[in-house]
């Protein structure tokens, strides 16, 4: 497919992105992967905290706390000021209600980016607050989505179809693809499909060209795991996107981000649950919006 740009960026012009997302004190993901890497990428970072973790659900013992109640005030004091966003990137959400939440950010701000990230589960399985309720009313975030950013755990939950693995024949990614596309949503970029021959692939489609037109972007893969990849992949793609990038090249930007990070992350201790560490990388976005001295 020929590539779309979603944003254009006025190289004088710091553009403003709601980031709907969880705050953990502990273990890199959610708000913080998406404040700093958006602020690499050039974009002022409002956050909205749909929740407080004392640390990412991998831990076994962690704190949770539902921040929808105030969430309402919130909003309301942001319209008193005259808040402004052109972006509004959502992520993990406390309760089915932060659902309204998001939908009031769109009717407020309707010429913002509605950039969709999805997050219930990964490896087909649910992440331990998420309901089935909440499943149900996260898939009404995908229709009018300029950019809906599902793995496969969450495709399958999203489209109704069983978890199939992420060894996909080109078939199954069009079939997905297309049941995401249905779903009302103008792009979609569907993530790590790992077909065994030492790749990730990811997906980028539009609606305007269909999935025959999808461009698949290929990256190494590394020999482990780490959580908050796909936090640190959405939000820099939001970043590239919010740069002016084309979503195809925001999309292999993004993969290229976490994969550097990956690197960097095996030299810290415990770094299969203490998260990405994306921090020496935040350079590789910032030079997306550089300005000459």
């Amino acid at each position: 497919m020929s590539d779309v740009t979603l944003y254009d960026r006025d190289p004088d012009y710091i553009p403003r992105v709601a980031a709907v997302h969880d705050m953990c004190g502990y273990g890199k993901c959610s708000l913080t992967a998406a404040i700093p890497i958006l602020s690499a990428a050039g974009c002022d970072v409002c956050p909205v905290p749909t929740a407080l973790f004392s640390a990412h659900t991998k831990y076994e013992t962690f704190t949770f706390h539902d921040t929808t109640d105030i969430l309402p005030g919130y909003l309301d004091a942001w319209r008193a000021e005259d808040v402004e966003l052109d972006g509004v990137y959502s992520g993990f959400l406390g309760s089915p209600d932060q659902v309204a939440i998001i939908q009031r950010l769109y009717a407020e701000y309707p010429r913002a980016l509605r950039l969709v990230d999805p997050v219930m589960g990964d490896g087909g399985e649910l992440y331990p607050t998420y309901t089935p309720e909440l499943c149900e009313a996260m898939g009404a975030l995908a229709d009018g989505a300029d950019v809906l950013m599902p793995n496969l755990t969450e495709a399958a939950i999203l489209t109704g179809h069983d978890y199939p693995g992420r060894n996909l024949d080109d078939a199954a990614v069009d079939g997905l693809l297309g049941a995401l596309l249905d779903l009302g949503a103008r792009n979609v970029v569907l993530k790590g499909i790992d077909r065994g021959d030492g790749l990730i692939r990811n997906y980028v489609v539009s609606a305007s060209v269909g999935v025959n037109a999808k461009t698949e972007i290929a990256h190494a893969k590394l020999p482990y795991m780490i959580h908050g990849t796909g936090d640190a992949f959405a939000s820099a793609l939001c970043g590239a996107v919010m740069a002016g990038r084309g979503l195809a090249e925001s999309a292999r930007i993004a993969g290229e981000f976490v994969r550097h990070a990956m690197g960097h992350t095996r030299n810290q201790p415990h770094y299969e649950e203490r998260g990405v560490s994306f921090e020496l990388d935040l350079k590789d976005l910032t030079s997306l919006v550089a300005a000459d001295d």
